[in-house]
C-alpha cells in the first residue's frame, strides 16, 4: 500500500538539535523511500522564536525558520511542507488551502505526540494516528487527569514496545496500542566501522522537557536520576567516555560529579547541532553508552533509543540500559544491556 501520508511534528521548535531533527527525518525519508508521497506539517508559536543568541525575535529573523527551511531544502522536501505559525494565522510553504486539500486526499495523518492541534486540518484527515515517542508521560498524565494528548485521534502507536505487557506499568488508558520499533533509513545510515574512535559516546539531555511523574505511589523520573548511578564508570573502568550532554550550567554539583569521575563533556550544539554533525559524531565513535530516562527503565517500557538505532546502523556497538529490551531484541553481540 502506498499513497500520501501527512506527518505532523515539532522540528522547528527545537532548532540546532541534530538528533531531534533525525527523529522526523527517519519517518519522512522512510515513507518516501517506500514510495509514499509525504507532507510534513510543523507548528511554531511566536514565543518559541529565537535568534542565534537565544533572544526572542520575529519569525522571519528566527533561527527556527532558517533551520527548518534549510532542512526541508537539503533533504528534498521542497513543496512538501507547511509551517503553521501563530495558531494558523500564517502558513510558510504550502498554503492552508493546499494543506487541507492534500490532507483530505491522504491515507492518514501521523501526529507526533499530538503536536498538531489545528482542528480544521485534523478534521480533514481520513484517520488521525497518534504517535507516542515519549512513552509513559502522556499515558500517566491522562490516567491522573492532568492532560489528554490522545483526544481526537483514531489510532494509537507507541515506541514503548512493552505497553500492554503485564510487566509494564504504563497504563493503556483503555486504548488499543500498536507498538513499533524505531525506524532508521539505511540509505542515509551506512556502516562506518573503519572510522571508529576511542570513545564510548552518548548524546543526551540531562533533564528534558518534562518533570518527574508521581503515579500510583511511585516517582517516575528523568535521565538525571539514572545517569548519576553510572557517574563513576570512566574512573572505575579506565575507559574513555564522552557525552554530548545538554545540561544547564546551574547543575554545578552534577557537572562536578561527572568531571571528577573522568567524563569528557562536550556541547551537543557544537558536535551534533545539525543532521550532518550528529551523524559524524556517532560514526566517529567507538560505541554508544546509552542511559535511559528513569520512567522508561522503572516502567519496563520497552523503549529503545532513536540514537541507538543510528549507532547500530553505523556499525557501532551499543551498551544500552535495560528498559525491558531483552524480550524484544537479540542481545549479546552488537547490542548489550545493563542494569
Amino acid at each position: 500500500m502506498t499513497g500520501r501520508v501527512v506527518i505532523a511534528g515539532s522540528l522547528a521548535q527545537r532548532p540546532r538539535i541534530g538528533g531531534h531533527t533525525w527523529v522526523f527525518l527517519q519517518y519522512l525519508l522512510g515513507f518516501k523511500r517506500l514510495g509514499w508521497d509525504v507532507l510534513f506539517l510543523d507548528r511554531l508559536e511566536p514565543d518559541m522564536c529565537v535568534d542565534a543568541a537565544g533572544r526572542p525575535c520575529p519569525l522571519d529573523r528566527s533561527v527556527n525558520l532558517h533551520y527548518f527551511m534549510e532542512i526541508m531544502q537539503r533533504f528534498g522536501l521542497n513543496g512538501a511542507f507547511a509551517l503553521v505559525y501563530n495558531n494558523g494565522e500564517r502558513f510558510v510553504g504550502l498554503s492552508r488551502r493546499q494543506v487541507l486539500e492534500r490532507t483530505k486526499d491522504s491515507a492518514f495523518l501521523l501526529n507526533f505526540m499530538g503536536y498538531l492541534t489545528d482542528e480544521e486540518i485534523l478534521g480533514r484527515a481520513p484517520r488521525r494516528v497518534f504517535l507516542d515517542i515519549d512513552p509513559g508521560f502522556g499515558q500517566m498524565w491522562q490516567d491522573l487527569g492532568l492532560a489528554d494528548l490522545f483526544q481526537g485521534h483514531d489510532d494509537f502507536v507507541t515506541i514503548g514496545e512493552n505497553i500492554g505487557h503485564p510487566a509494564c506499568t504504563i497504563p493503556s488508558c483503555g486504548l488499543k496500542w500498536i507498538v513499533t520499533p524505531q525506524p532508521v533509513v539505511l540509505d542515509y545510515w551506512q556502516p562506518r566501522v573503519a572510522a571508529s574512535g576511542d570513545w564510548f559516546t552518548s548524546i543526551a539531555s540531562w533533564r528534558g522537557a518534562y518533570g518527574p511523574v508521581e503515579y500510583r505511589g511511585e516517582t517516575y523520573g528523568l535521565r538525571v536520576h539514572e545517569f548519576r548511578k553510572f557517574a563513576s564508570l570512566p574512573r572505575l573502568s579506565g575507559r574513555l567516555f564522552q557525552s554530548a550532554l545538554d545540561i544547564h550550567p546551574a547543575e554545578v554539583n552534577d557537572l562536578a560529579l561527572l568531571t571528577a569521575n573522568g567524563w569528557s563533556l562536550v556541547d551537543p550544539q557544537v558536535v551534533a547541532g545539525d543532521p550532518w554533525t550528529y551523524q559524524a559524531y556517532i560514526q566517529g565513535s567507538k560505541a554508544e553508552f546509552m542511559v535511559a530516562k528513569n520512567i522508561y527503565v522503572q516502567a519496563n517500557s520497552g523503549w529503545f533509543s532513536d540514537r541507538s538505532i543510528c549507532y547500530l546502523a553505523s556499525g557501532k556497538p551499543v551498551l544500552a540500559q535495560d528498559t525491558g529490551l531483552g524480550r524484544l531484541y537479540p542481545t549479546g553481540e552488537g547490542l548489550l544491556t545493563f542494569t
